[in-house]
């Protein structure tokens, strides 16, 4: 069970009326803090964050001596000592502050990162979240507290999650309630389109949805997020500013730097097809049809592909080029393209056989018989 971004703008302020605290789970950079942000701002509540993974212990409330004459003890046989009190992190000292004159305004404490923190960290914040009080200092009435998790392998449907988490204590699993997060590309697109995203991020998601946040275990580099996906959306606004050799020459670095290697060279390729959009005709007329070809993602290739495939290439010139660019795709690609043009027998494969049959060494010949070897292929898998 989890719910999409549009989802927990909901189901975390119910969650915060019943008097109780919300811990969003979900992978890095799914929008988590965003989310939060958006929930402060519909409830018209000041937002704190402290990222505990950034916290050490102690960083909550030290012992610190206090400063006054006052604070000193006298004694007969042990000398002069320090009556210790409790500091507090500027955090919190804002959030009092801030209580005290915004008496009836909601106040959010984000817990960003929750499980990221050490084991001393997490105790150390125990009675904030159970208790909501640190040592005698207890948090205003209008303070809600909201947590966010990474997953961990322990949790349902995360089992192949790696993150460095420290495994939380049973009590905040009690008396926390999990809100799994989930991506939607369909929410995030109509998102995009209000937040200033890049028309060229949102076309190649709408066209590869798949894409917008991809979860490999086993793999060790980058990977797309749907926070990835807005760093590159800022960084391709920048991009577009130089010149054309410059974009073609940085791009794909740039873009693998947030997507990893794969992803960020087929968007880099995606950006650059653009309004060079391939057709039957261009591979047919145009002087860089071949580059134009080459520079397209495998999807695209093989769509052209499978469009050319009709009577023309039982004549010598089309299937002499149609075997030029059919070379050029996978083999996963070429076996998709070869299944299409086998539904087309009578179409298709009778003409080329009887021209082939005529002109053993045309060119017509050979691409029947490279049909002919790719199909083999497939079914030898």
């Amino acid at each position: 069970m989890a719910l999409t971004y549009q989802q927990l703008l909901t189901a975390v302020p119910v969650v915060l009326d019943a008097g109780n605290v919300p811990n969003i789970v979900g992978d890095a950079g799914i929008g988590k803090s965003a989310l939060v942000q958006e929930v402060a701002m519909n409830l018209d509540a000041k937002l704190f964050t402290t990222i505990v993974s950034l916290s050490e212990k102690g960083d909550l409330a030290i012992p610190v001596p206090p400063l006054t004459s006052e604070s000193f003890v006298e004694t007969k046989d042990y000398g002069r000592l320090a009556n210790v009190q409790f500091g507090y992190s500027e955090t919190l000292i804002d959030i009092i502050k801030y209580a005290e004159t915004h008496p009836n305004r909601l106040i959010l404490w984000f817990l960003d990162e929750f499980n990221r923190g050490t084991q001393a960290v997490q105790s150390e914040l125990m009675n904030l979240v159970l208790q909501r009080k640190i040592n005698s200092l207890r948090l205003p009435s209008t303070v809600r507290i909201i947590i966010a998790e990474n997953p961990d392998s322990t949790m349902t449907g995360f089992a192949d999650r790696e993150y460095g988490v420290a495994i939380g204590d049973a009590a905040i699993k009690d008396r926390t309630v999990r809100l799994v997060m989930t991506s939607s590309t369909t929410e995030w697109l109509k998102w995009a389109k209000t937040a200033g995203i890049n028309k060229l991020v949102i076309a190649y998601l709408a066209q590869y949805p798949n894409q917008l946040l991809v979860i490999e275990p086993n793999e060790e580099d980058l990977a797309p997020t749907p926070r990835a996906w807005e760093r590159v959306s800022r960084n391709l606004d920048q991009l577009q500013i130089l010149d054309d050799e410059t974009q073609q020459q940085l791009a794909a670095d740039i873009f693998s730097g947030d997507l990893g290697a794969e992803v960020g060279v087929a968007f880099a390729q995606f950006i650059f097809a653009q309004g060079h959009e391939l057709t039957v005709k261009t591979l047919k007329n145009a002087e860089n049809g071949e580059q134009q070809f080459n520079q397209a993602d495998e999807a695209t290739k093989i769509k052209v592909l499978r469009s050319w495939i009709g009577p023309e290439l039982a004549t010598e010139k089309a299937a002499m080029l149609f075997l030029k660019y059919l070379q050029l795709v996978s083999n996963d690609g070429q076996y998709a393209i070869v299944q299409t043009a086998g539904d087309k027998l009578t179409e298709l494969l009778q003409p080329m056989y009887e021209q082939a049959i005529k002109h053993p060494q045309g060119a017509v010949s050979r691409l029947y018989q490279y049909f002919a070897e790719v199909a083999t292929r497939g079914d030898n898998r």
